[in-house]
C-alpha cells in the first residue's frame, strides 16, 4: 500500500504522533492496524481502520456491532436507518439517516450510527438548498469511531476489551483492493 494512503488516513483521523511514527510503506492495512493494536494504541487503530475501509463497509460493520447490543429505541432507530442505507445506498436512504442524526443533535448512539450513513455521500445542506455541500471523505469514519466508542461504553468495565473485539470484527474487511473506496 502506498505510504501516502496510510499517512493521509492517519492525518485525516488525527492519529497520535506515536501511531504515525509506527506506519511504514510496506504495511498492509491489516498489518498497520494490527501493529497499532499490538502497541496498545487502540484508539489510533480504531481510527485508522474506520478510515481505510470503504464507507459502505464501515457502516455495515457498525451495524453488525450494534446488532449484538441491547440498544434503546433511539439506538435501534439510528441503526435501522443506517442498515437500510447499507442495503440500498440511495440518496433517499442516506438523507433519512442524515436527517435523523441532525434532528438528534448527534447526542446519542443512534444519532452517531445514523450519521455514519448520512455522511457517506450526498450533501450536508438542507434538502431544499440547490448548492450541494458534500461531506469530507473522512466523516463516515469519524461517526463510526464515535459510535464504536459509545457501543463499547455500554459495558463500562469492559470498554477497552469491547473496542478491541469490535475492531476484530472488521479486520477481515481490510484488503488492498478495497481500501478507501
Amino acid at each position: 500500500m502506498p505510504m501516502s494512503v496510510l499517512l493521509q488516513a492517519a492525518r485525516q483521523m488525527e492519529l497520535s504522533p506515536d501511531a504515525i511514527a509506527r506506519l511504514r510503506s510496506e504495511m498492509t492495512p491489516q498489518s498497520a492496524v494490527r501493529d497499532l493494536l499490538d502497541a496498545g494504541l487502540t484508539t489510533d487503530a480504531l481510527k485508522l481502520l474506520a478510515r481505510l475501509l470503504p464507507k459502505r463497509y464501515v457502516v455495515a460493520w457498525l451495524c453488525q456491532c450494534a446488532r449484538e447490543q441491547r440498544l434503546d429505541g433511539e439506538g435501534m432507530a439510528g441503526a435501522s436507518l443506517a442498515e437500510k442505507w447499507v442495503r440500498d445506498p440511495s440518496e433517499n436512504n442516506r438523507r433519512a439517516a442524515f436527517d435523523f442524526a441532525t434532528a438528534g443533535g448527534y447526542g446519542s448512539l443512534g444519532a452517531w450510527i445514523a450519521a455514519s450513513a448520512g455522511w457517506a455521500g450526498g450533501s450536508l445542506a438542507p434538502a431544499a438548498q440547490a448548492t450541494p455541500v458534500p461531506p469530507a471523505d473522512h466523516l463516515t469514519a469519524r461517526a463510526a469511531v464515535a459510535a464504536i466508542n459509545l457501543l463499547a461504553a455500554l459495558v463500562s468495565d469492559a470498554f477497552e476489551v469491547r473496542r478491541i473485539a469490535f475492531i476484530g470484527h472488521a479486520m477481515g474487511l481490510l484488503d488492498v483492493e478495497r481500501v478507501g473506496a
